[in-house]
């Protein structure tokens, strides 16, 4: 087994671990987001955090209802000219922590007296000592260079976060269940598996959502991009139907992330006009009619409250990314010309 499959398989566990250390910290950092003076929330970030950063924009979002934006690190790195940041909570997303440009955000948060927040893997990284408070994702070690169990522990260290501000009990106690859920989920999509061979000369796909699974689409163009070499892009239904639908040709992937919610009735309204430019849909959804039209099925696990459904829908699309790679005879590990920890100013 592939290091990337097993720590694949390992989210579930990963999960559980966050919730189980860092309750009482995600209350620290939950009470920061409540101060009076916070009126807004940025967030640093690069490659796969920043995919949970924007599942950070919805539900941080709705927590106490602030606008959540991302960070322009070169104004801060090689223009040398940060904007003010009075009103801002700015919290860090890196795994590694190793992020020149992310820890340049927060050291120029704490410069200007603005609380500096981080959520890394690394407790002694140069991003973690720049913080004022640090929220461990408590992945344990991970060797392949897709993330794949850093990324879920970074979706539920905001879901924890998100529960933690408005003392949610409920929302806490659906966020408990998800290592039990993730774990039915990644037998599900093993078990279900489609042979992808018909897929393995594609030069491209492109990836669809919308709502909290916005970043879910992108999280699945990045690993196909990153383990195959694919052009993958991703977009909302609206984005797509702005332009890019033209390109979209007889034959070319598409992968609708579609599960149950309010964010569903927008994707489906879509399906037809990739039908009818006879594109291959790869449905990732609970429900039956989007499955039934797709030409290959990715099912998830049904039950999920949909502000946790990033957590799932992930998964049909880490499973389809290797799976490609494979088909491809690449190395899922070591995707050329990558590396684990990638230093960017």
């Amino acid at each position: 087994m592939s290091l990337l499959e097993t720590e694949l398989r390992e989210q579930p566990s990963a999960v559980a671990r966050l919730l189980d250390e860092q309750g009482a910290r995600a209350a620290e950092l939950a009470a920061v987001f409540r101060r009076d003076d916070v009126r807004y929330v940025l967030i640093a970030s690069r490659g796969s955090s920043s995919n949970a950063a924007r599942y950070a924009q919805y539900v941080l979002g709705r927590a106490n209802r602030v606008p959540v934006m991302f960070a322009t690190p070169s104004l801060y790195t090689i223009y040398e000219q940060p904007p003010r940041l009075d009103g801002a909570v700015v919290v860090g997303i890196s795994q590694s922590g190793a992020s020149p440009d992310v820890r340049a955000v927060l050291a120029e948060a704490r410069r200007q007296g603005r609380p500096a927040l981080a959520l890394t893997n690394d407790v002694d990284s140069p991003l973690a000592h720049e913080a004022d408070l640090v929220l461990p994702l408590e992945a344990g070690e991970e060797r392949a260079v897709a993330a794949t169990k850093t990324y879920m522990n970074s979706l539920a260290a905001v879901a924890l976060i998100f529960s933690a501000i408005g003392d949610d009990r409920v929302a806490r106690a659906e966020l408990e269940r998800m290592p039990e859920t993730l774990e039915a989920q990644i037998e599900l999509s093993f078990a279900t598996a489609p042979d992808l061979s018909e897929y393995s000369d594609a030069v491209g796909a492109t990836v669809v959502s919308r709502g909290v699974n916005y970043g879910t689409a992108y999280e699945i163009a990045l690993k196909i991009r990153e383990l195959s070499g694919l052009v993958v892009e991703a977009y909302s239904p609206a984005d797509l139907m702005h332009g890019p639908v033209a390109a979209i040709r007889q034959g070319w992937p598409v992968v609708a992330v579609a599960p149950t919610g309010p964010s569903l009735a927008s994707v489906r309204e879509v399906l037809p006009a990739l039908l009818e430019r006879r594109a291959r849909l790869l449905a990732v959804s609970d429900v039956p009619d989007v499955l039934e039209r797709a030409h290959t099925p990715l099912p998830l696990v049904g039950g999920i409250p949909e502000w946790l459904s990033p957590m799932t829908a992930v998964v049909p699309g880490q499973v389809t990314a290797m799976r490609l790679a494979q088909l491809r005879g690449l190395d899922v590990d070591s995707p050329a010309g990558l590396q684990k920890v990638t230093l960017t100013r």
